[in-house]
Parts: structure tokens; C-alpha cells; sequence
């Protein structure tokens, strides 16, 4: 859920923001592994910009534990 200060980010920014590409990122959607998206439209989805947030520092925590 979005709160009223959430900024909402299109898809051209979320792949910027994590460096992978658009079918990779809607396969991790489809396997529970990605936030998923809002519609905002009939033919408009967005993704919540704090999810993402929260997403990518999952796996930066991840990345460190890995490292030692």
C-alpha cells in the first residue's frame, strides 16, 4: 500500500534505478521476488518508490551478509 507522500515511478525509472531489464524484472514479479506494480491507468503502471527503496536495500543487506 502507497502512502499519500509515496512517490509513484514508471517503468523507464525502474530500470535505471536497478540496472535490469524490463522481462527480468517482470519475471521476478510474476515469481513474488520484485514489488509489484500499480495500475494508474488502462494502459499506465507505476511501482511504489518506497517499495523499490526497501527492495534494493534487501538486496544490498543480502550482499553484505554474503560478503562476510
Amino acid at each position: 500500500m502507497t502512502s499519500a507522500t509515496d512517490r509513484l515511478v514508471r517503468l523507464p525509472e525502474v530500470i535505471h534505478r536497478v540496472g535490469l531489464s524490463r522481462t527480468t524484472i517482470y519475471s521476478l514479479i510474476a515469481t513474488g521476488e520484485f514489488p509489484r506494480q500499480i495500475v494508474i491507468g488502462p494502459r499506465a503502471v507505476a511501482w511504489s518508490q518506497q517499495e523499490l527503496e526497501a527492495w534494493i536495500t534487501s538486496k544490498r543487506q543480502a550482499a553484505c551478509r554474503a560478503d562476510g
